[in-house]
């Protein structure tokens, strides 16, 4: 079996903050990946998350660094509760 990658995008209407970041992000639209991993030992083939990484592009900011940042799936529920983020790009693999 082999592990996947969902590319997607979300979308922040305010800027926000995210661990292990020093600065404030503004708001737009990010790349994120969802990497994950076949679940073995059924008679179907599924598929657990393993990891979530949005790609933070290269600004003045953060001295030209274009940057991975793997987030929680708990504080990717906590900004999108907070009304300041929508997920779009129905997943595709």
């Amino acid at each position: 079996m082999f592990d996947r990658t969902i590319h997607r995008t979300i979308h922040f209407d305010r800027p926000f903050r995210l661990p292990g970041v020093d600065e404030t992000i503004v708001a737009g639209d990010y790349e994120m990946d969802d990497d994950e991993v076949p679940i073995e030992g059924l008679s179907w083939l599924t598929y657990r998350r393993v990891a979530i990484f949005i790609k933070l592009p290269a600004t003045v900011e953060n001295h030209y660094r274009m940057r991975m940042i793997q987030i929680e799936p708990d504080e990717l529920a906590r900004l999108i509760a907070l009304g300041g983020a929508e997920i779009s790009n129905t997943p595709g693999q």
